[in-house]
């Protein structure tokens, strides 16, 4: 199915990642009981114990929040992105310009062998991706 090395390759980041993850939630049960027992030196445990809780409640709260911005973000841009060929080209030449060369080049020589063909691109170019439908 997969090459031997892509294979290797997908499998070392899905351990790096699951190690990455994991050391995260190490670091973050050491910083709440670390929080928590510096906290009962103050206060009762009862109330060291809520006030741990209310912490981490915000900052996910907060991390939560972020994302969701952010996607709301991407989600306004990509609806703008319904430009048409010669906004997207331009794009294109702006953001990976070597590409954009080698699609031109491409373009122009299909266009010299075959202008059907030429119409055919350019209707996949202005065409809508339904990759981004907006779930409810």
């Amino acid at each position: 199915m997969f090459g031997g090395g892509m294979a290797r390759n997908l499998v070392k980041k899905a351990v790096a990642a699951s190690v990455a993850a994991g050391a995260a939630l190490v670091a973050i049960l050491a910083l709440g009981a670390t929080i928590f027992y510096a906290l009962q030196l103050i206060v009762v445990p009862l109330a060291a114990a809520a006030i741990t809780f209310l912490l981490f409640a915000v900052i996910a709260l907060a991390v939560a929040l972020t994302f969701v911005a952010r996607s709301e973000a991407e989600e306004e841009e990509s609806e703008e992105d319904s430009a048409g060929l010669g906004q997207r080209a331009y794009m294109l030449f702006r953001q990976r310009p070597i590409l954009g060369t080698v699609a031109a080049l491409a373009g122009g020589w299909i266009f010299l062998r075959n202008p059907a063909l030429a119409t055919m691109v350019a209707a996949a170019f202005t065409e809508k991706s339904h990759g981004s439908r907006r779930r409810r």
